[in-house]
């Protein structure tokens, strides 16, 4: 196909690009250069706000591939959770908008598990214990559960899926969102940190794989999945990627 990835030049986007590059025509609109340009992509930096550049570049395209999100630096600040929020709705509105004019009816938003609360608040500590992680899994809702995120980044990605939503009503696209968990680069999976953390990540190359099996998935209108290299499902259900999708995670952390 011929993507126009946004954000392709952030974190999930330079781990994912080469997979994609690999069978894709691919057009990247990034503020940023990348810092490891990909053979055969072409690059292109604007802001995806700027929707008469996004309808140009979206020319001809057969799917947008939505990554883009706020920095990393000072996360959780008042002014990083206003970029944040500031790339998952009106960016994304803005670059819904272009792709349309453009005649692109088809996307892939990478959004993320935190649209639901950290599953560890979920479990009480017994009678005089503190809340502490100390390695017990919690186990977050299935797609049929209405998110309930509210920390910042939570809450973007929780909008940007509705501002997705919206785009199959007012605009008749599909839009298929993937709910990640933790994508970490091939060579350095399974992410370090916590025993969640480390139980849900999921290796750029599986996210790359959702990626393509969502580019496949068409005439559906708005749907949400659940992604996680969690292959034994011991924190969350992969049933509906695993129907819909055909996609499980290669690389499972339960045996890694």
């Amino acid at each position: 196909m011929r993507l126009l990835v946004v954000g392709g030049c952030g974190l999930v986007g330079s781990m994912v690009l080469p997979h994609l590059a690999a069978t894709h025509g691919i057009r990247v609109l990034d503020l940023a250069e990348p810092a490891a340009p990909v053979s055969g992509v072409d690059y292109h930096a604007g802001d995806l706000h700027d929707v008469d550049l996004v309808a140009t570049l979206a020319a001809g395209v057969d799917s947008l591939v939505f990554m883009a999100m706020g920095p990393a630096a000072d996360w959780g600040s008042p002014a990083n959770a206003r970029a944040h929020l500031d790339v998952a709705v009106p960016g994304l509105y803005a670059t819904l908008t272009g792709v349309h004019r453009a005649g692109v009816r088809h996307l892939v938003y990478t959004s993320s598990m935190s649209v639901y609360r950290y599953p560890l608040e979920g479990i009480e500590p017994a009678p005089g214990e503190r809340r502490v992680d100390d390695g017990r899994l919690g186990h977050y809702p299935d797609e049929s559960v209405p998110p309930d995120g509210d920390d910042f980044y939570g809450l973007a990605k929780r909008l940007g899926e509705e501002v997705c939503r919206t785009a199959t009503v007012a605009r008749g696209m599909d839009a298929i969102c993937l709910r990640l968990c933790f994508p970490t680069a091939d060579d350095s999976w399974p992410k370090d940190g916590t025993a969640m953390q480390r139980a849900i990540s999921t290796s750029a190359r599986d996210v790359a794989a959702a990626i393509e099996a969502a580019l496949a998935r068409r005439g559906t209108g708005f749907d949400v999945y659940s992604i996680s290299g969690d292959g034994d499902e011991r924190t969350m259900s992969l049933a509906k990627a695993k129907r819909e999708l055909g996609w499980a995670p290669r690389d499972n952390t339960a045996t890694a």
